[in-house]
């Protein structure tokens, strides 16, 4: 008997199912990760080997694409708590006003494209909808796993992602009218879609602060607290006919303003990995045999539309709203693929006949590809916009007011760059204030950014590989750099332009890792700040004075205390 008759015989429950399906992925990602590639097209692969274009090895797939049905609910929940309004406040106008644009100009491209290409007007309408939305899920996940949730491009790309998924709520509450679609029908499916809508809003707003303020007192009681909210939206969305994924999602926004949300995040992160692992091998699965050929000129015609037509109308119209070319071009390629909703705004119309087998397949299948292809182009996303940077500039002459993002006093030439002022790097920018010591702050948070210009301090918004941004400083006359940037290739690529630019400037940076930390020193750094080492040492001395006098141990609350709170006003 060889292996694939043994995996055939054992597959006889979902258990072993899901168990054979968690190890191959993990295998498949360790060789990912060795080659430093992502991990999602780590998981599609696991999905596409076991599924009907592979192996064909797991039997119950369609118990397997229910579960993945609640990973996608899952998932959601996870993503409406990530998403806190308050901090979109500076992006309101283009994430709001260009995110409508964006959808409407896909959609409207997207139409006429797929009439033009040869499909009926009810299909070309569907494929208007699947091209005009972007992957919530994906795009949190890619821009969270490297801390640039907080950066500008990536509120104004969780701005239009949340306009995008308000639409597609109101779309797919009519979707799911078409087995009996009337006027009627749908204005009643909408004000169900509203109902739900104001619940979470009334909810998250007079409810839940009050229930998790108790529950949060108790961690196993904060964590069921918080998974029975996901299944109570969750089952609310099932009696209202929605999709569940829109009622975890509700469940998980209705959560996300509250003071524990974070806390929420923690606790539920274990299972979101689980589910997400499980989702994007179902993904994976669901890829069936098609024509290649025969559908080769369908495929890159809406392929070109979802990475390059719709990242451009998403950089034109942030461009447009007044914000450099680097912050736009970011943007737009962090939503240059189709939304994980596709797979539901496809399958409702598939059900009811509407739509054929054949453009069902290909919507899976430019999913799987434009979702791998994000991974990765943000994962190189410098060195494509370095490579795009002088066509960029062009748009650049446009004569529009630009959104001031420095503040640069007088006495440009500073003695002390800190890259980031964020946590650690405030306690680094109070002790040179103290010092008077002539400092800059670069930092790719807006939030912080913007408090700097108000306090006429001097700033500048962008991230430390960004040569423009560097150009800015003027090294020559810079005595000191520290970064509180962890990222590995960011100091190095800092480290690399400082060095070319002024040899004599002492370079501090940051490393996660001792490994890290070794490198960096190779490379030429004069110091690196591993925080769990110096943490060790500052408590080994705390430790010291404790025992010679007990009373300090007050004296450095009430300092720390008053510090946490600044902290946390300015978070």
């Amino acid at each position: 008997m060889d292996f694939l008759q043994v995996v055939s015989a054992l597959n006889q429950n979902i258990l072993v199912d899901i168990g054979f399906l968690i190890i191959l992925a993990t295998i498949i990602a360790y060789f990912a990760r060795m080659l430093k590639q992502p991990l999602i097209p780590a998981y599609i692969i696991t999905g596409l080997i076991v599924g009907p274009i592979g192996f064909g090895l797991i039997k119950d797939q369609e118990l397997i694409r229910s579960i993945a049905e609640f990973g996608i609910a899952f998932l959601l929940f996870v993503v409406g708590l990530e998403i806190n309004l308050k901090k979109l406040k500076h992006v309101g106008p283009v994430a709001s006003i260009g995110g409508l644009i964006q959808v409407a100009a896909t959609y409207f491209i997207g139409f006429y494209t797929a009439s033009w290409l040869g499909f009926s007007y009810f299909e070309s309408l569907i494929v208007g909808l699947f091209l005009a939305f972007s992957s919530t899920m994906i795009v949190i996940k890619l821009l969270s796993d490297k801390n640039e949730l907080d950066t500008l491009h990536g509120k104004i790309a969780l701005g239009i992602l949340i306009i995008q998924d308000i639409i597609v709520i109101l779309v797919m509450a009519l979707i799911s009218t078409f087995g009996s679609f009337n006027i009627s029908v749908a204005a009643i499916a909408l004000a169900k879609g509203l109902l739900l809508f104001v619940i979470a809003f009334l909810a998250g707003r007079f409810i839940f602060p009050w229930l998790f303020g108790f529950a949060a007192k108790t961690k196993e009681l904060l964590f069921l607290s918080s998974l029975a909210v996901l299944f109570l939206f969750a089952i609310l969305a099932h009696m209202l006919e929605f999709s569940i994924a829109i009622g975890a999602f509700l469940g998980g926004i209705a959560l996300s303003n509250l003071p524990y949300y974070l806390d929420i995040i923690g606790k539920v992160n274990p299972l979101k990995s689980f589910f997400s692992t499980i989702f994007f091998v179902a993904i994976g699965m669901q890829l069936v045999p098609f024509s290649l050929s025969q559908n080769l000129k369908v495929l890159v015609v809406l392929f070109l539309i979802i990475v390059f037509i719709k990242p451009v109308v998403i950089f034109l119209t942030t461009t447009l709203f007044g914000y450099e070319k680097r912050t736009a071009f970011l943007t737009g390629i962090s939503l240059g693929q189709t939304s994980e909703f596709s797979l539901i705004l496809v399958t409702i119309p598939f059900v009811f006949g509407l739509i054929s087998a054949e453009l069902f397949t290909i919507v899976i299948f430019l999913t799987i590809l434009t979702m791998v292809l994000t991974s990765y182009s943000l994962e190189f996303k410098n060195g494509l916009y370095r490579s795009f940077s002088p066509i960029l500039s062009l748009f650049d002459k446009i004569p529009i007011h630009r959104k001031k993002m420095e503040y640069l006093s007088k006495a440009h030439a500073k003695t002390v760059v800190l890259v980031g002022r964020h946590r650690m790097g405030s306690i680094f920018y109070e002790t040179l204030r103290k010092m008077k010591k002539s400092t800059i702050v670069v930092d790719n948070n807006p939030d912080i950014i913007k408090h700097m210009i108000n306090a006429e301090e001097s700033c500048i918004y962008g991230d430390i590989n960004n040569v423009e941004v560097l150009d800015k400083l003027n090294l020559r006359k810079v005595k000191v750099i520290i970064s509180t940037v962890p990222g590995e290739n960011d100091n190095l690529f800092l480290l690399d332009y400082v060095k070319k630019i002024n040899p004599k400037i002492r370079v501090l940076l940051t490393a996660q890792h001792v490994h890290e930390a070794e490198k960096l020193y190779e490379k030429g750094a004069d110091y690196v700040i591993v925080p769990h080492i110096l943490s060790g040492e500052k408590v080994s001395l705390i430790i010291r004075k404790v025992l010679k006098d007990i009373s300090y141990t007050g004296k450095l609350k009430d300092r720390h205390s008053k510090y946490l709170h600044k902290l946390m006003k300015e978070d």
